[in-house]
């Protein structure tokens, strides 16, 4: 098995680490309603995905 023959630097170490970070999720808005939808998903507010109507909108459910 491969083992490296000296040790890694800190700088090193480092620079590999600096591309792991969290980046923040981008959003689009819906053609349709205008609400913010992620990129390549259905519009969870209206339904539609490329202008098409996929899934029919929830109706909220009246309480009492």
């Amino acid at each position: 098995m491969a083992v490296p023959k000296r040790r890694h630097s800190r700088s090193r170490r480092d620079k590999r680490r600096s591309q792991k970070k969290v980046r923040p999720r981008s959003y689009v808005e819906c053609p349709k309603c205008h609400s913010p939808k992620l990129p390549h998903r259905i519009c969870p507010n209206c339904g539609n995905y490329n202008n098409k109507l996929v899934v029919p909108p929830k109706e909220e459910k009246e309480k009492g």
